[in-house]
């Protein structure tokens, strides 16, 4: 796979960029601030990119705008947001506007070196990856909504775990049950959350984030 990195910390940059290289990955470019990485992204578009929500100059959202911008013009690009706190806003800004090959995790997982790695393998092939804190806050946040107050305690453990990116059968693993239990569980979801007539992918990414901004 063909990664970019954004991030102003040199440290994490280049401990990164030997962790992928390691790993068998292209580190086509790793830059310090946002407008370096859409540059290399329009000079030569990679598979995914991986970026800090707070860069220079003013450290506030620049990474998370330009994740935004790399979604809206360039879909085929994976992107996986690092942050050091669970940003609410931006989260659910970026998982609303395009869920679809986008991942969220906090800088702290990145020490877990298998689940950085599968999270930047799943957006690279088009799916999510979500770092569960992220979204227990914002499921927490949001629990107020009639819809997601329908679900029983095992559907919302489910719905959680789609909302990580997991499979069906991912998730029949780490819950302990059978795939067609979770299959029960899934479409119980769409039904209590208006979802039947979805078609696609975009239903499971959308079970979890339709009332995220409520």
């Amino acid at each position: 796979m063909r990664v970019m990195l954004a991030d102003d910390s040199t440290l994490l940059r280049e401990g990164l960029a030997r962790l992928l290289a390691d790993e068998g990955h292209e580190v086509a470019a790793a830059v310090g601030d946002a407008d370096a990485l859409l540059d290399a992204v329009a000079a030569d578009p990679p598979d995914a990119v991986v970026v800090d929500v707070r860069m220079p100059p003013t450290h506030t959202d620049e990474g998370l705008r330009a994740a935004l911008r790399l979604r809206a013009e360039r879909p085929a690009v994976g992107v996986l947001v690092l942050s050091q706190y669970v940003e609410r806003r931006y989260a659910t800004e970026l998982l609303t506007t395009a869920p679809e090959g986008v991942g969220y995790l906090l800088k702290d997982r990145v020490v877990e070196v298998d689940e950085f790695l599968d999270a930047l393998e799943r957006v690279g092939s088009g799916r999510t990856a979500f770092d569960p804190e992220v979204v227990r806050q914002l499921l927490a946040r949001s629990s107020h909504t009639d819809p997601l107050e329908r679900l029983t305690a095992r559907e919302s453990e489910v719905l959680a775990a789609m909302a990580a990116g997991h499979t069906n059968a991912a998730i029949a693993q780490r819950l302990y049950v059978s795939q067609s239990a979770v299959e029960k569980h899934v479409n119980a979801i769409f039904d209590k959350l208006d979802l039947g007539g979805r078609e696609g992918y975009s239903r499971r990414v959308l079970a979890v984030l339709r009332y995220l901004g409520s």
